[in-house]
């Protein structure tokens, strides 16, 4: 039987994990951040035509975002209800913790995907321009 103490460090530890989770994935992996927007708009003097291309990435985009975010959610919702009542680290929230991973990776996945279609809409000195700030974006520097 497992201690109120053990069950609060686990309970702790399963709760910063999932919150460690969305923070990455909606502060590290999430495209576009406001840099990548202004880059995009402004430094890489965008055509009429790939303006709209990446308009519409976007809107595809935000979709899967959404939805895979929500999933996310209802996967910490699920992880709560497990801690509440088995206590312990036991097959519900080894389930519901697997299933926010799932989530994550795919939101991470289809990030990185539409972080290379956007790539192609650009012409190629546009992209050493995206190249650096993605790269940045991904490395940051010691002052964060």
């Amino acid at each position: 039987m497992m201690s109120l103490r053990g069950l609060f460090v686990t309970a702790t530890i399963v709760f910063l994990a999932g919150f460690g989770g969305v923070w990455a994935g909606t502060h590290v992996f999430d495209a576009p951040r406001p840099g990548m927007h202004e880059v995009l708009h402004e430094r890489l003097q965008l055509t009429p035509e790939q303006d709209a291309q990446l308009d519409s990435l976007e809107r595809e985009f935000d979709v899967a975002r959404v939805s895979l975010e929500a999933e996310m959610r209802a996967a910490n919702a699920e992880l709560a209800a497990a801690i509440r009542e088995e206590h312990t680290f036991g097959p519900r929230v080894t389930t519901a913790v697997g299933r926010f991973h799932d989530a994550m990776g795919r939101l991470q996945t289809e990030t990185i995907r539409h972080m290379f279609a956007m790539r192609e809409v650009l012409n190629s000195e546009q992209q050493i321009i995206f190249d650096d700030v993605v790269v940045s974006a991904l490395t940051p520097s010691d002052n964060e």
